[in-house]
Formats: structure tokens, sequence, C-alpha cells
């Protein structure tokens, strides 16, 4: 569980986060929704300890993250994988030597036999086999969120995170990505927190969804009452998005 209480964070004069409160239940796929700026990815950043609040504390497992040593940290931020909104994979290098990196830097001296077993598992679990070779200019932008995946999997995390997993993509390959979101939330048991504002997969992805406005947590429940509420500033919102 990831407990987040009364969290304020500021950027010189510009005020990002400000009293945000929020559990995050084991297990469960939350889809954390808002305008550009509204400090989505701050939030998430505090929760791996990429940054650190003026007040308030993020809890993971009962631990607060700013109260974490280096070691202690490393060891927090093995249990989570991260989809960056870019992909972020290495030009240079071949789709197995991306999503093997984390086990290469992990110093726990994996085998070559064991790395090249752990990477044909996640290829197969994101619907690539068979692509280990290929560099990330020869993928489509799919493949590379989906390459991105298998990395953010490559070390069985308990938490993935996702930033704007969809952004970029046509709605074909959009809901091929919220299924598999799906998917992985059903058979690998984890918890997913998925940063967007693309509505139609709020509805497709979320247990529930969080909605930040002003640097707080303006709205927590399910897509459907999100969807169906009549306050003024989720109506502007959804307007907005769906254009």
């Amino acid at each position: 569980m990831i407990e987040i209480r009364n969290l304020y964070k500021s950027f010189g004069s510009k005020q990002v986060l400000s009293d945000v409160v929020l559990n995050i239940d084991t297990g469960e796929t939350i889809v954390i929704i808002g305008r550009s700026g509204c400090g989505k990815s701050v939030l998430i950043k505090h929760i791996v300890g990429l940054l650190y609040p003026d007040s308030g504390f993020v809890m993971v497992e009962g631990k607060v993250v700013s109260d974490l040593n280096s070691r202690e940290l490393y060891e927090l931020r093995k249990k989570f994988g991260f989809l960056f909104q870019g992909s972020a994979l290495f030009d240079s290098m071949t789709v197995e030597e991306n999503i093997s990196l984390p086990l290469v830097e992990s110093r726990n001296g994996f085998p070559k036999s064991e790395i090249r077993k752990k990477v044909d598992e996640k290829l197969e679990l994101v619907g690539l086999s068979g692509i280990h070779n290929l560099k990330p200019s020869e993928l489509s932008g799919g493949m590379k969120k989906r390459v991105g995946l298998a990395r953010a999997l490559i070390t069985n995390p308990k938490y993935i995170l996702y930033d704007e997993p969809t952004t970029g993509l046509d709605p074909i390959m959009s809901d091929s990505i919220d299924n598999l979101i799906k998917d992985l939330a059903n058979k690998l048991s984890v918890t997913s927190i998925v940063v967007n504002h693309d509505m139609y997969s709020v509805k497709n992805v979320g247990d529930r969804v969080a909605m930040m406005h002003d640097g707080k947590i303006y709205f927590q429940g399910s897509p459907a009452e999100l969807i169906n509420s009549k306050d003024q500033v989720i109506v502007d919102f959804i307007k907005r998005t769906e254009i």
C-alpha cells in the first residue's frame, strides 16, 4: 500500500503540490489525471524518492520514503517499474540490451543465460517475441512502448508507474496498450499507477481515478462517477480532453 499524506512541494515561488492526500491500495489500478502542470508527474516522482516534499510524506509499505538512506532507497526502487512517456530507450542499444539493462546494472551478477531467459519472458508477455536484435529506430511507436514496458517488468516489480502511456499513439495502438496494462495487472497482480489525460483510457483502464486540480486531489472515485459528475471543474476538464 502507498499512503500520501499532506504533501506539499514548491519550486521557488510556484506551489506545485498543496496538501495532497491519497491512498493507493495494493493490486489496484489507479489513474491520475489533471491539466498540464497540475503536479501529476511531480507527485509520482515523490513516490519513488526522485523528489522530496517540503512537508508531508509518502509511505510505501509502511516506510516513509524521505526517511530512507541511499541503500534503503535503492532497495525500494527495485520494487518499482517505470514506463516513461517517451519510452526512454537507448538508440545505440538493441531491444535485448535495453530490456536487460536494469539487471546488468543491478550488480547481482546474473549469468547471461538467465538474463536472456528473462528477456524472452518479458518480450513474450508484451507480445513482441523474437525482436531481440532490432534497434529502437526500427520499431513503431507502439512497439517502443511495449519494449519500454518489458524493461519496466524485467525486475518483477510490485508497482508499475505509467507516465502518459498512450501519448502519441493512434487510437488502435492506444487501445492495445490499454488492454496490455489491464492484462498485466490481472496476470501479475501488480499495483498500477497510470498518469494520463486520455479519457478513453481512463474509462478503459482504471479501477479508480484521482483528479488533480490546483495542486490538490480534487476528486477520487470510479471512472463512471467521474464521467457522470456535474461538478463544473470536472465537466470542463472532460470537455477539453475529449476535443
